[in-house]
């Protein structure tokens, strides 16, 4: 069994055009939410739409909303590496542009940090605290 399987399943609406059904299943078995939303589209079109048209308002209907510290979580969740195209994630370079950009913060908050604390003010402050 894959990761996929221990997640729950949910609509993500902030990520949707209708409902965030598509995102959501795009979500939970990794694949792109563009690729989910023109299989659908073309199912639809190509003579499915009944049944697309069912399956689509029972899962509007029956799937949670994807809680907002989930959807947090996601902002600091791990880069996801895109090694196939349908795969959800991020091109490579973009992955590490992204490794680079938080590097660099982190780096700008320790200087900061450790200027704060070799600062005299701090020094002051602490022989002050231990009065």
């Amino acid at each position: 069994m894959t990761a996929a399987n221990k997640r729950p399943l949910y609509r993500i609406p902030s990520q949707g055009k209708i409902s965030g059904v598509c995102a959501g299943v795009a979500d939970y078995f990794g694949f792109e939410t563009w690729l989910v939303r023109i299989v659908t589209a073309s199912i639809f079109l190509l003579g499915g739409y009944g049944i697309v048209f069912v399956i689509y308002i029972a899962l509007w209907m029956i799937l949670d909303i994807k809680p907002a510290e989930a959807t947090a979580a996601g902002i600091h969740k791990d880069i996801e590496i895109k090694k196939k195209i349908w795969q959800s994630g991020e091109p490579a370079q973009q992955a590490l542009r992204d490794v680079s950009y938080k590097f660099r913060a982190l780096e700008l908050r320790l200087r900061n940090l450790e200027r704060h604390v070799t600062s005299d003010s701090f020094d002051l402050k602490r022989q002050i605290d231990n009065l």
